[in-house]
């Protein structure tokens, strides 16, 4: 069965710098014979998480939107990339609400003690993390950065590498940066090995 990968786009523009950067690594995890699946959230209906829960007792959330097959392709998938811009030090709020919506998975790991997924499976898991920020100030990442470490200790998939470039203000267009969009696609290759 081929490996596969989700590739998470949490920018609302669907082809601006973070999108570039995304489909680069999805290219190199690609000539690796591994299989991408690419999940745009801005256009996805779902809500945030109303806090019912229901998931404290059960695998499945109260809500029943598109959120419930991601939780299947989730526990299904061998590894992940999140590429997102910084807004305002973290991420965009529609992403924000996706992450938020893994309390299904939280609740399973850390208050039932049943994690979705193995020991052995976790042990394979990775997380590429490809960010953008406007800003040209220390610390910039380091909002972004919290977030999908503690995403990957949830569902399990542990945050492996990055590929981060800030001072977008000035730079404007990913693409006069070849070294960094080569860096997304290196980094996708790398991942799709280590997959196989």
């Amino acid at each position: 069965m081929p490996k596969t990968v989700i590739a998470l786009l949490g920018s609302p523009i669907l082809d601006g710098n973070t999108a570039r950067l995304l489909d680069e690594a999805i290219r190199g995890v690609e000539e690796e014979g591994v299989r991408v699946e690419k999940i745009e959230v801005a256009q996805m209906d779902i809500l945030p998480c109303m806090e019912f829960f229901q998931c404290k007792g059960s695998e499945n959330c109260l809500i029943e939107d598109e959120m419930t097959e991601i939780f299947r392709k989730f526990r299904e998938m061998d590894g992940l990339i999140v590429a997102t811009p910084v807004m305002t030090m973290g991420v965009p709020g529609r992403l924000k609400s996706f992450i938020d919506r893994f309390q299904v998975f939280y609740m399973a790991k850390y208050h039932r003690g049943n994690s979705f997924i193995s020991p052995e499976r976790r042990k394979k898991r990775k997380m590429l993390f490809i960010s953008i920020a406007g800003m040209n100030i220390p610390n910039v990442f380091d909002g972004v950065r919290m977030t999908m470490q503690a995403f990957g200790e949830i569902i399990d998939c542990p945050l492996w590498a990055e590929v981060l470039q800030n001072d977008m203000d000035t730079v404007q267009d990913i693409t006069t940066r070849p070294e960094v969009m080569e860096a997304a696609y290196r980094k996708g290759r790398e991942l799709g090995r280590l997959l196989q």
